[in-house]
């Protein structure tokens, strides 16, 4: 009987998308920053209503719902997984935004033909998840220990986040857009919006679907990440992939909104870092001790929220543009690559060290030595990585000193930085000419 509340959503969700294609966005257009706030406003209320639905549907054990996972969800406890999951997917999400906008900008494709894309790379995201969450969760009801391999996979995604260099596309070294040029011909230019067209008498592709194979494959790989941190917040089938598809229809109508200035939000990165390593944690440990959901809610929203506003402080004091790791991360991974891995390893121990040893404090036994070990851990990296910063920042002041007073430096720098615009497109929503 749970089987109707499935094809229910995926109806409801299905005929959303044909309104927004065919009734509402039916001729291509550029959508507007207020238009994009707009459908964003009213997905999110979706989103929210369909909450309410969750906490009804759970409460009452509508047709079955939430009976499957071993024992039976009581609403409140469904309503805030569901929220937490869609929080977690919808922050995960936002560094999607930039490699998105970074493939638009390398194909240089019309904003026109962009929401075509996006839609199809929605519907495509949402019959790839579903594969993807079924089979996760029928791994973790089958092998328990798939479960401390997700929380290793996240903690290892999150090192690899934090000394990570900047994001590149690459379109040759993609498998599918290889396999792709393999099999049909490519046409020089746009076709409007048309993904296939006819070349000399053959059936052949254009750039446009290969924007779209590039877009439906970074779409997998984040989820590759994304997908295992919600299954840290619930086991439900039904809530993680509610929630996915929930996020993933804000995000899209919220990239319009924030392509041309997610790169802005320099410490965001961060944020994500913490949010990772705090999910793959809470899954290592959760044979040990129960971590609560609204203690993860809180965790999440708190650390988005102090890398937003810190991202928000940084741009009003600084006019030039930044890498979206921040320079400070940026300077960090080229001059001191070992010792970065160092702290993130130490941090991620002393994360888990500091969860561990606060359960530990209501235990009997010798644990309660767990907890002072981590606040160690803890504070002698936060130590060393604040007066890093410190000398990072002092040396930033000192050659801009520099600059100032030499005119030629500042002649070289403004070289540089043309050469490394032509070397790498520049993401702005702005109507990009057509390839000759």
């Amino acid at each position: 009987m749970e089987a109707w509340i499935w094809i229910g959503f995926v109806v409801f969700i299905l005929g959303m998308l044909a309104l927004d294609l065919g009734v509402l966005n039916r001729k291509a257009h550029v959508p507007s920053i207020p238009e994009a706030f707009a459908w964003t406003g009213l997905w999110v209320s979706v989103t929210l209503a369909f909450n309410a639905f969750v906490y009804f549907a759970y409460e009452h054990h509508l047709l079955g719902i939430g009976e499957r996972i071993g024992h039976a969800t009581p609403g409140a406890q469904a309503a805030v997984d569901f929220l937490t999951g869609y929080i977690v997917e919808y922050s995960l999400s936002l560094d999607n935004i930039f490699i998105i906008a970074l493939i638009f900008a390398y194909f240089q494709v019309p904003l026109k033909y962009q929401h075509r894309v996006l839609f199809w790379g929605v519907l495509g995201a949402i019959v790839l998840r579903g594969i993807m969450i079924g089979a996760g969760a029928a791994l973790i009801a089958r092998f328990h220990w798939v479960e401390y391999a997700f929380g290793v996979l996240l903690i290892i995604t999150a090192a690899k986040m934090l000394v990570a260099g900047n994001d590149q596309v690459e379109p040759e070294r993609n498998p599918l857009v290889r396999l792709a040029r393999k099999l049909y011909p490519v046409t020089s230019r746009f076709e409007g919006e048309r993904f296939f067209t006819r070349l000399d008498g053959r059936r052949a592709i254009t750039p446009l679907f290969l924007v779209l194979l590039l877009v439906e494959s970074t779409d997998v790989m984040f989820a590759v990440d994304s997908i295992p941190a919600i299954f840290a917040i619930t086991q439900d089938p039904f809530l993680v992939y509610t929630s996915n598809v929930f996020a993933i229809l804000g995000l899209r109508s919220l990239y319009f909104a924030l392509a041309g200035v997610i790169n802005k939000f320099r410490y965001l990165k961060f944020s994500l870092v913490f949010i990772l390593a705090f999910v793959g944690a809470k899954m290592l440990l959760s044979g040990f001790f129960y971590i609560p959901t609204l203690v993860s809610l809180a965790f999440i929203v708190t650390v988005l929220a102090v890398g937003i506003l810190a991202s928000v402080i940084a741009t009003q004091r600084e006019t030039r543009l930044v890498s979206p790791l921040g320079g400070e991360l940026a300077e960090l991974s080229r001059l001191t690559l070992p010792r970065v891995r160092r702290v993130v390893l130490l941090l991620a121990l002393a994360e888990v060290a500091l969860l561990a040893g606060g359960m530990a404090l209501l235990l009997t036994g010798p644990n309660w030595v767990i907890l002072p070990a981590g606040a160690v851990i803890f504070a002698t990296e936060f130590i060393w990585v604040r007066r890093l910063l410190r000398h990072v920042r002092q040396t930033q002041a000192q050659q801009t000193a520099t600059a100032a007073d030499q005119p030629t430096l500042q002649d070289r720098s403004t070289a540089q930085a043309a050469d490394t615009l032509r070397r790498r497109p520049t993401i702005e929503l702005v109507q990009s000419p057509r390839r000759e």
